[in-house]
């Protein structure tokens, strides 16, 4: 076993449990550009890693009760079908290399729009409320048909089980806040992986030591990320999300390893200074005594310097 493999697991791991996506955006990459593993073969472990791997951050999550299942349902309804159907569509084009090219740019396109949805509603200044979670209705239709798109792109590339998912929870539902966000993106994951890995299983794609290998960094990396996604305070979760949605669209834009990192470690940086500014802005403003109890499951946003929703 390539200890290299592992560790580079245990890293898309702890992203993974702590974001709720990143995982095949992130790992195929590696797996393809650093360890020379053919795409097919690539795309099919990392599936097969992600089926056993998010089971355990969404154990952690549906415990804390981060999880919407009434939107699970509704997503699993239609991903889960079309996410083998994916598959067979791979298969019957024979490979697709530029229809597997088109869906990354227009995936990382949608990564790039999910980023300035978050940063909008980061910056939103909204009248203060209780600490209670917002009413959430749910739209069934445009969930199922969305989930059957975030589906697809599944099977074809093995992005989007996280990624793509978080766009269309954000689009349809933008009062979700960030810890439910990532624990209901981690639980309907789930069948959605799986169903896509069994497809390349029935092919004869999947290397079994490859995922292995992966699993053994990232089964351990997902729980530490996903205990620390349902601890942290809502803006810290949130700046993650941002700067993996920032990476993730990156490399499916094939932007060199190097000049992603310099981006990420910028707006690393960025966002801790921000962080700095608001919590000292909020220790010098009079507190108002009815709303000390307006913090979450995920940690006090007024200490995080995010605008309570």
């Amino acid at each position: 076993m390539d200890p290299l493999l592992a560790f580079a697991g245990l890293g898309v791991g702890v992203i993974v449990g702590l974001t709720g996506m990143g995982g095949g955006a992130l790992m195929t990459p590696i797996l393809v550009l650093f360890f020379g593993v053919p795409p097919l073969a690539a795309v099919s472990s990392d599936l097969a890693a992600s089926a056993v791997m998010k089971p355990f951050g969404g154990f952690v999550h549906a415990r804390r009760g981060t999880v919407n299942w009434a939107l699970v349902r509704w997503l699993c309804l239609g991903s889960v079908p079309s996410a083998f159907l994916g598959v067979l569509l791979m298969r019957a084009i024979g490979g697709g290399e530029r229809v597997q090219d088109v869906v990354r740019t227009a995936l990382g396109v949608a990564l790039l729009l999910a980023v300035v949805g978050l940063l909008v509603k980061t910056y939103r200044r909204d009248k203060p409320t209780t600490g209670e979670r917002p009413a959430i209705r749910i739209r069934p239709v445009p969930t199922v048909l969305l989930g059957a798109l975030g589906g697809l792109v599944v099977g074809m590339t093995s992005v989007g089980s996280g990624s793509l998912i978080i766009v269309i929870l954000l689009a349809l539902y933008p009062a979700l806040r960030p810890g439910d966000l990532v624990g209901t993106d981690l639980v309907q994951a789930i069948p959605l992986v799986f169903s896509a890995a069994l497809g390349h299983a029935l092919f004869g794609d999947l290397k079994l030591d490859l995922a292995a290998a992966v699993l053994v960094g990232s089964v351990p990396g997902v729980l530490i990320g996903a205990r620390l996604s349902s601890r942290a305070p809502a803006g810290v979760v949130r700046a993650a999300l941002i700067i993996v949605l920032i990476a993730s669209a990156l490399k499916l834009f094939a932007v060199p390893t190097g000049t992603v990192l310099l981006i990420v470690a910028a707006a690393t940086a960025l966002a801790v200074a921000e962080g700095a500014r608001r919590r000292g802005r909020a220790r010098t403003t009079p507190r108002d005594p009815g709303t000390d109890d307006e913090t979450n499951a995920n940690g006090a946003e007024s200490a995080s310097g995010v605008v309570p929703r």
